[in-house]
């Protein structure tokens, strides 16, 4: 099986060797990139590590970083001196893990995910622990971990319906892959359900619950409210709808959400923040086509008008702070079939938080904020639109709304410290 799955993925990969032959000819960036991963890290760099064998955190991109760096800033303060090296997939993530994991001896790409090339990452970082954030399966890695005696835990773990249902196709390859982990800490029982009907070992699995929910409340939420308005030039009186991680086809249908509700409330600021922000330039034509005027958040505040209709923000690692500023929140992933995105961000700012029909990725996350009395689920445009006019109607309602979501993050506090004693045992 792990000949045929190395097969499999050896084809795909010569499916995209001309895109990757493009890209590393056009960016040398892109070329430094790609030697890493192919696992050829700095050598001179982990030969200082060699002697102290750090623990290798992987997060795959922008929200695992975040998970994966409230965890090693509560883990540092036990063990000051324990050394980490993080591994990303996309280089948001690498850029996001540089600012939010400063105490990282290294910042490097994963390895693909073939024989020799994780051989080859593994001899020249030799960890002593190696920790996966969510659910980061990848099979030839994790039998080398294995191999090497070097334990594995899944940190954060979550596996949606969606996920459980692809890795279920493949569940007698899956149960052999997952004795290779030694410890599961789940977000959630059902997370914990899932990954044990795959075949986990019943005596590795643990339920924690979700780091994000550690994330420091923001108790100074209006000052850090007051810092992005002047960044941004927005008005103190002015209201403002953020929406984040939208995806294709998700913002056409909040502008012309946000054009029926300038009607009622003309002095409404958009802030839009697509999931992936290459696509910034298509959503700007997409602005333009609604007849709005919107400007870049790198042009402000130098040469941008802040009272432009609607700003994008086409900056990474910005949007969980740019959340303190809206009146109301939403996420994106949700009016489409993508799964939804975390909710959390949002809600640590004590801000109402709307979401569409489509949470398939955050089913009981979303639910637990429904019944709180922290977030809405829309279940359309029109649903959107009658919503949120609601809301900007009514501050009264928003102030309750903020309160029930920072008092049901309170709720799940703990997440770290349960995590940090479970892996404990790995660093002794």
């Amino acid at each position: 099986m792990y000949a045929a799955y190395s097969f499999l993925l050896t084809l795909v990969l010569l499916a995209w060797s001309p895109a990757i032959l493009f890209k590393v000819l056009r960016r040398s960036s892109y070329r430094e990139g790609w030697s890493e991963r192919v696992g050829r890290y700095p050598r001179t760099l982990f030969s200082r590590l060699r002697a102290v064998q750090p623990v290798w955190i992987h997060a795959v991109s922008v929200g695992e970083v975040g998970a994966a760096s409230i965890l090693a800033k509560f883990w540092t303060t036990r063990r000051p001196t324990l050394p980490l090296v993080v591994s990303t997939v996309t280089g948001t993530g690498r850029e996001v893990a540089r600012r939010l994991l400063p105490q990282a001896a290294a910042v490097v790409y994963f390895p693909i995910d073939l024989p020799m090339v994780v051989h080859r990452a593994l001899a020249t970082v030799r960890p002593r622990l190696i920790l996966l954030t969510e659910t980061e399966i990848w099979p030839n890695f994790l039998r080398h971990c294995a191999a090497a005696k070097i334990p594995v835990a899944i940190i954060n773990g979550r596996l949606s319906t969606r996920s459980f249902s692809r890795y279920r196709l493949v569940r007698p390859f899956i149960r052999r892959v997952l004795q290779c982990v030694d410890l599961f800490c789940m977000q959630t029982d059902a997370d914990a359900k899932r990954i044990l009907a795959l075949g986990a070992d019943p005596e590795r699995v643990y339920v924690v619950g979700n780091l994000k929910f550690d994330a420091v409340l923001h108790a100074d939420t209006s000052s850090l409210a007051d810092q992005w308005r002047r960044e941004l030039q927005i008005d103190a009186r002015r209201q403002v709808l953020v929406a984040g991680s939208t995806h294709a086809g998700e913002e056409e249908v909040l502008l012309q959400a946000f054009r029926r509700l300038r009607g009622e409330f003309p002095d409404l600021l958009l802030i839009l923040a697509p999931r992936h922000p290459e696509r910034i330039a298509q959503v700007e034509t997409a602005v333009a086509a609604n007849g709005l005027a919107a400007v870049r958040r790198s042009t402000l505040p130098h040469g941008g008008n802040g009272a432009k209709e609607v700003i994008l923000l086409d900056t990474v690692g910005e949007l969980s702070g740019l959340y303190a500023v809206g009146s109301i929140s939403f996420v994106g992933g949700s009016l489409i079939s993508g799964g939804g995105h975390n909710l959390l961000e949002p809600a640590l700012h004590g801000r109402p938080v709307l979401f569409g029909p489509h949470m398939e990725n955050f089913v009981e996350a979303s639910a637990y904020f429904v019944q709180r009395g922290a977030a809405i689920q829309v279940s359309d445009a029109a649903d959107l639109v009658r919503q949120l006019a609601r809301l900007l109607r009514d501050p009264a309602t928003r102030e309750t709304m903020g309160q029930a979501a920072m008092a049901a993050l309170a709720a799940h506090q703990g997440a770290c410290e349960r995590t940090a004693t479970l892996l404990e045992r790995f660093v002794l």
